[in-house]
């Protein structure tokens, strides 16, 4: 009896010691599937390791998410991960802390293009571009330029994400003498796209499936989507047009009433060492939001693969962050209206 006990004492010592182990994790908010793992792989488990505390995750939709957060009377995590503009309305609902970059020593190093505002900063960046199965598109067809969607040669062929359409809203545009902000210039310039749509895919998956069995040959796809698919034996190119790629950061931030904002800080800078972010570029092909990241000649020659300021400067196409918050739903509205209906 008197072993049984000491047994039984033992078992609840150590169940209670995991419980306050979990009690004590840093909360990270972020999407799930890869991006989940990306975070984890790279960041988290370097900062267990560097702090002893473990990290825990909630995941979810990038709105889903914000909506969740804007009803809860205390924040579920400590630090979330979300799209430099959906950060806006973080910022906007009152959610994000403003940061103190002081505590993070490796803000010294971030790019500006990855200074999205006072409250929210890059934890990597990306582009979304033309990529096509180069084994399905005549040889004649060409991407030198986001004009060459609009070849007839390209009809019924093309798919774009539904959920933002402000990628083909900034384009258009732009090639119609205006930009993000004066939208409407592009109007009829995208209604001309039209003809050219096969479908519109709702998230990662039916992108990636898309594109891989060939039913859209050419896709507004997001640069590191196109290169794992490159990785799975695809054959996948990204083309960068001569007026750029549209610009995605993704972001981070600690939420507003966190208790554990010294220990946000730390993980914030160490997802902005420069050897987190060699390792992000070299296992996703996304861009470094460093200056010092190390990053291989053969990753360096990849579209949309950021490493030098001359690139940022003029192969992104950026949209402003804020304005693109202010006008997603309206610019989804139109789009669904006049382009999918």
């Amino acid at each position: 009896m008197i072993r049984k006990l000491l047994t039984l004492g033992v078992l609840a010592a150590a169940i209670g010691g995991t419980s306050a182990w979990a009690q004590n994790a840093l909360v990270v908010s972020t999407w799930g599937g890869s991006f989940r793992d990306l975070i984890d792989e790279n960041i988290g488990k370097e900062f267990t390791r560097q702090t002893g505390v473990p990290v825990k995750y909630v995941t979810g939709g990038t709105i889903d998410r914000l909506n969740k957060a804007k009803l809860a009377s205390t924040p579920e995590s400590d630090i979330t991960f979300t799209t430099s503009h959906v950060g806006w309305l973080y910022v906007s609902s009152n959610l994000f802390e403003q940061l103190d970059t002081a505590k993070i020593p490796n803000f010294s190093h971030l790019v500006d293009r990855a200074k999205i505002s006072p409250y929210h900063i890059g934890s990597w960046a990306y582009v979304y571009s033309i990529g096509y199965r180069a084994d399905m598109v005549p040889p004649s067809v060409k991407f030198d330029s986001w004009n060459d969607l609009w070849n007839p040669a390209l009809k019924g062929k093309i798919s774009a994400p539904d959920f933002d359409p402000s990628h083909l809203i900034a384009v258009s545009a732009m090639l119609s003498g205006g930009d993000a902000k004066s939208w409407e210039k592009g109007q009829e310039k995208l209604k001309a796209l039209k003809p050219n749509f096969k479908a519109f895919y709702t998230n990662d998956a039916n992108a990636q499936q898309l594109i891989a069995t060939g039913e859209t040959p050419v896709e507004v796809i997001l640069s590191m989507n196109a290169y794992y698919m490159v990785g799975q034996g695809v054959p996948i190119k990204l083309a960068m047009p001569k007026e750029g790629a549209v610009l995605g950061v993704d972001t981070m931030g600690i939420m507003k009433g966190s208790t554990k904002t010294e220990l946000a800080y730390k993980f914030m800078n160490i997802a902005l060492s420069s050897d987190v972010q060699s390792k992000i570029v070299a296992s996703k092909k996304a861009s470094p939001v460093v200056d010092n990241a190390v990053v291989s000649a053969e990753d360096a020659r990849l579209p949309g693969v950021f490493t030098t300021k001359a690139q940022w400067d003029t192969q992104a196409i950026v949209i402003d962050h804020k304005l693109r918050a202010e006008k997603t739903a309206e610019w989804r509205k139109w789009f669904t209206e006049n382009i999918m209906n």
